[in-house]
């Protein structure tokens, strides 16, 4: 199981982060500029939050440029300021009519699936066989955009890892030694009750939990932790989902040690919607919280033009790779995401939708972005490039983990799981189930999700 698993994370993402030879932007697909005067509008639908802003600026500068380009074309940014789970739910609302759908749109790769199902993503393979600059993005940001189908849905932005950010300070005044390297799940466990003992006025460790957190709940922190076991959601072999492994419950007792024990945020903390800017903003930058498991494009908030800059965060902070649970072979791990543009199904314009896609893709603006946005560039000319590799201090240790990276089993039915994962991790992380029991509600929710043909029980 964890071969296979192993397996199909390497054939999901060869990020190739290979040096690569610039390719120029081509024309693609049929043309369908505006022409004889009449007016055509793109509508282009994305995130922004009070921590993530570098989509807008994209936004706006791909709007000038493909304006300028497309005489008579109008192009009406729709950004939605809203926090994890909550986009995901405004984009389908406005996807469920030809009349509010956006004809390109932010897209999570693990909604790629489900909203492909849905009819929401129109394909993207024959004009994807026009642009040149396609054959410049890995292998496994190409995949990652793939519908059930096999067809192509997204045009990766850039791909992420996770680790632990941990504060240097903090850990120094807590007698712990830095560089900090823990080898297994106790020894974050350790670290932990030691903050929590020698400074009680600081949180230990920010894993994220409950459905408030959303797919941060379930992929960053459980999915995370269950990567480091010999169990995994998903047999990629059987195509089955799997119930009642050992990996599942130790991974949720993990959850509960944390917060039952005491050395999380408090509940009220963990559950608050805006607990994604508590941590960027507040809890690190102000050495109220000692360790986070988070993602690789924390810094983008505090490097210069950020939205809240802290020039001293690499010199506070520190980074280290998850361990597996027991110190197990390759030792650390971690998983992977990212954000795709798409164009809806209902476009009136796909020509021009796409051309605007691609101007977004441009080298020239997928540099500036993934920079911006502290990303692990899928395309092999960005990697390469001077200014990206020497940009962010922290970029080369998140790109080393792409070794030991895991994803997310791409299914129609994932967001369904997902959620069902997240009520199990509230349930022990409040306290009102135990272990044995939040899995087995878990099992029984997978089962009736998928069906009991779907589902295989753990060897």
């Amino acid at each position: 199981m964890k071969t296979a698993r192993k397996l199909m994370a390497t054939k999901v993402l060869s990020l190739g982060i290979a040096l690569g030879v610039a390719a120029s932007l081509t024309a693609c697909g049929s043309s369908d500029s505006a022409s004889g005067g009449d007016a055509k509008t793109i509508k282009v639908a994305y995130q922004t939050t009070a921590t993530f802003d570098q989509m807008q600026t994209l936004m706006e500068t791909t709007k000038k440029q493909f304006e300028a380009a497309n005489p008579g074309v109008t192009v009406e940014l729709q950004p939605v300021q809203a926090e994890g789970a909550d986009y995901y739910t405004k984009l389908a609302l406005m996807n469920k009519s030809s009349e509010t759908a956006p004809d390109v749109q932010y897209e999570d790769t693990f909604k790629i699936q489900s909203d492909a199902a849905a009819g929401y993503l129109l394909p993207l393979d024959d004009k994807l066989a026009g642009w040149d600059d396609w054959k410049l993005y890995a292998d496994g940001a190409k995949q990652a955009g793939q519908g059930p189908d096999g067809k192509t849905y997204g045009v990766s932005l850039g791909t992420d890892t996770r680790g632990i950010w941990y504060n240097k300070d903090l850990f120094a005044q807590a007698g712990i030694a830095v560089p900090w390297q823990p080898k297994t799940w106790a020894d974050v466990m350790t670290a932990a009750k030691t903050v929590k003992e020698k400074l009680p006025d600081v949180i230990p460790l920010n894993m994220y939990s409950g459905k408030t957190a959303g797919e941060a709940a379930s992929m960053q922190t459980f999915e995370m932790l269950m990567s480091g076991t010999p169990d995994w959601l998903y047999d990629y072999d059987t195509k089955k989902w799997v119930t009642g492994s050992q990996g599942f419950k130790d991974s949720l007792q993990f959850v509960s040690d944390v917060y039952q024990g005491g050395v999380g945020p408090s509940l009220q903390q963990a559950l608050d919607p805006n607990i994604f800017t508590n941590v960027t903003a507040e809890w690190l930058p102000k050495g109220k919280l000692a360790m986070a498991l988070d993602g690789s494009w924390q810094s983008a908030a505090w490097v210069d033009g950020g939205t809240a800059p802290w020039p001293q965060w690499d010199q506070t902070l520190g980074l280290a790779a998850m361990p597996t649970q027991n110190g197990q072979a390759p030792g650390s791990t971690s998983m992977s995401g990212g954000w795709t543009l798409a164009l809806g199904k209902n476009t009136a314009n796909p020509d021009l939708a796409f051309k605007f896609l691609t101007t977004a893709m441009t080298k020239e603006n997928a540099l500036s972005y993934d920079i911006d946005n502290s990303q692990i560039a899928v395309r092999s000319d960005v990697a390469a490039d001077p200014s990206y590799t020497k940009a962010n201090p922290s970029f080369e240790f998140f790109s080393q983990l792409v070794d030991v990276t895991h994803f997310r089993p791409a299914t129609e039915d994932y967001s369904q799981i997902s959620n069902a994962i997240q009520v199990a991790m509230e349930a022990v992380m409040t306290g009102q189930s135990s272990v044995s029991d939040a899995a087995a509600a878990y099992d029984q929710a997978v089962i009736k999700i998928v069906g009991q043909d779907k589902t295989q029980a753990a060897s």
